[in-house]
């Protein structure tokens, strides 16, 4: 009797284990673009090793080239998981409210989880201010992303009373593809003044503490004693972790946790992640994007 007990307990364990593995056989993480695809691959390739030893179960990066790309791979389920913008999560929930998770939040230094789309020039171009660029080129990063054109197209016109077409303020938009490509833009002389995303927390001499500028400084791709602020936003919700809703239960539990406790656990790996400093990654909820997925909702 006690044999049986012990084979019939034995299989189903088996049985356990088996649907378990067949519930995830790989785990893909969807990285937005904004900096070129090796530097995406560099910086997040602690997080995929982290992921992979923590799920047992191979753990790829994908780094399509728009914000699209990700948002796409979420609702279709070839990816699981990414950091998006406000706006790019707000495309992902209208087009499906079921698709995704709200999970985390990367925080600022001081605790907070907010930054901001920061217009910038090259200073050799004496351009000050918004006012100095009517008439000049200027360069949004991409269509879903919330710092790289949806703030701006709303608050930029609010400042300078014109509508973002060109000629109406500026003598031509155009969008440069995302965050790095703008800085690049702006540094090359390509475009007149661009927008990207910074926390506003820290020195503007060394791209405040985290977002594009700072990586950007990092990677030796500018200095900021080159270029000027012209603009900033108001604050902007950071945008959250996300994951895709049909994961297993305990396989969401489990990389929330991981995220949770990564800046505790190698804080080298949470810089690289968060592109600059940050205190780590909080829980927070989808309430925390009403306010943007209305602005979106609105502009379609």
């Amino acid at each position: 009797m006690l044999k049986k007990m012990l084979l019939t307990a034995a299989a189903a364990i088996a049985m356990t284990v088996g649907a378990a593995a067949q519930d995830i056989t790989e785990f893909r993480i969807g990285i937005l673009g904004g900096e070129n695809a090796q530097d995406r691959l560099t910086s997040n390739e602690c997080v995929r090793a982290y992921v992979q030893e923590l799920l047992g179960v191979e753990t790829k990066l994908f780094t399509p080239a728009d914000y699209d790309g990700v948002i796409q791979g979420l609702l279709g389920g070839s990816i699981d998981m990414a950091w998006l913008g406000a706006s790019a999560y707000a495309k992902t929930y209208l087009t499906d409210p079921e698709a995704v998770d709200v999970v985390l939040v990367k925080t600022n230094l001081d605790g907070s989880f907010a930054y901001h789309s920061i217009g910038f020039a090259r200073k050799d171009k004496g351009i000050a201010s918004l006012a100095d660029m009517k008439g000049k080129k200027f360069g949004f990063g991409d269509p879903n992303s919330t710092s790289g054109y949806l703030i701006p197209s709303i608050e930029i016109p609010e400042a300078t009373g014109a509508s973002m077409e060109n000629g109406a303020y500026f003598g031509e938009v155009v969008f440069t593809g995302g965050h790095e490509q703008t800085i690049v833009a702006v540094k090359n002389g390509d475009v007149d003044g661009g927008v990207t995303w910074a926390d506003g927390q820290g020195k503007w001499e060394d791209g405040y503490n985290s977002g594009a500028l700072r990586k950007a400084v990092d990677a030796g791709l500018i200095d900021m004693n080159d270029i000027v602020e012209i603009w900033k936003s108001k604050p902007i919700p950071e945008g959250p972790i996300v994951l895709r809703r049909a994961l297993p239960a305990d396989v969401k539990t489990k990389v929330v946790d991981f995220l949770k406790g990564l800046h505790a656990k190698d804080q080298q790996c949470a810089y690289n992640m968060a592109a600059g400093e940050t205190a780590g990654f909080a829980p927070i909820a989808h309430d925390a994007y009403e306010s943007i997925i209305a602005v979106r909702k609105a502009k379609q």
